[in-house]
């Protein structure tokens, strides 16, 4: 992924050596040729996504466009924040190597699970997590959409909470291909862990808004955007929530920066009369400098 970006944008390959030269070890290598097994490592991943998505919006930001507000999902905050200058590239992909090992080692391999509940609201959902625990953690992790909520903790529990919630009249349960529980209790120990990290960083006020995942406000100092960063780790992403504030506050285009465009697929169903584009290669970068200007054109 990227690859095409960095061959056509020397903007986009400075984001690439810059990652490299942080880590100390070729990740461009990794992002644009694999090996998919080595890439999938969540150590790997979550420093590959966010060099790819600081890429992506640099091809942006050299045609002149900034954004009014910014968002991320789960590890796309740490994105949103090195696009809107409140931490360095460098600095942030560190962090985001070590939030990937933390959250892999809170919660032994196989101990813990998540899965998508589609068609049940949040309110059923968080009965049917009460429901199951059972002295054990089971919680919302994702709250995405309307009918889509993610749960995270341990297997067993996760487990009972799936077929309550098929009991319940849920469309589908998933059970998700991931390597820890993520966004729930069972992460407090990497927010303890990577608080440490966060907390000595050199941070400054975001130069727009970052809309948080813990309480879907606009973050606008580096102190509040960093206890939001720490919170996360073990809090649910509520990326509704934060999607109906981006709206609320006057958002009326809406562009995904990074691989993939599963943010738009959910987008369109929180706000459907918004307008949806993405960026995770070259060809998309004139798209939505059109976009944007027909946007200006409507609005003038």
């Amino acid at each position: 992924m990227g690859k095409a970006l960095a061959e056509q944008y020397p903007v986009c390959r400075e984001v690439f050596d810059e990652a490299d030269a942080a880590l100390d070890e070729p990740l461009s290598e990794l992002i644009f040729n694999g090996p998919s097994d080595a890439l999938t490592l969540t150590e790997n991943t979550q420093p590959a996504i966010l060099t790819m998505s600081i890429a992506a919006y640099r091809a942006l930001a050299a045609q002149g466009l900034e954004p009014a507000m910014m968002a991320g999902h789960s590890l796309g905050e740490y994105s949103a924040h090195v696009a809107a200058g409140t931490f360095a590239l460098a600095d942030a992909v560190r962090v985001v190597r070590n939030r990937g090992r933390y959250m892999q080692e809170a919660v032994p391999v196989g101990t813990g699970a998540m899965a998508a509940i589609l068609g049940l609201d949040a309110d059923e959902v968080e009965q049917v997590c009460h429901d199951a625990s059972e002295g054990e953690i089971v919680s919302a992790a994702n709250l995405n959409a309307p009918g889509q909520v993610v749960i995270a903790g341990t297997a067993a529990a996760v487990a009972r909470a799936a077929d309550r919630a098929k009991a319940l009249g849920a469309k589908r349960v998933i059970a998700l291909q991931v390597s820890a529980p993520f966004h729930c209790a069972l992460m407090k120990p990497a927010e303890t862990r990577l608080a440490a990290d966060l907390r000595i960083l050199r941070a400054e006020s975001p130069r727009v808004p970052v809309v948080a995942n813990v309480d879907a406000t606009p973050k606008r100092d580096a102190h509040a955007a960093i206890d939001a960063l720490v919170a996360q780790v073990s809090s649910p992403v509520r990326w509704d929530a934060v999607m109906r504030r981006l709206a609320a506050e006057g958002a009326t285009v809406f562009v995904e920066v990074g691989p993939g465009s599963v943010l738009s697929g959910l987008g369109r169903k929180v706000v459907p009369e918004a307008t949806f584009a993405r960026i995770d290669r070259p060809e998309h970068v004139e798209d939505i400098v059109a976009l944007v200007a027909a946007q200006r054109g409507v609005r003038s």
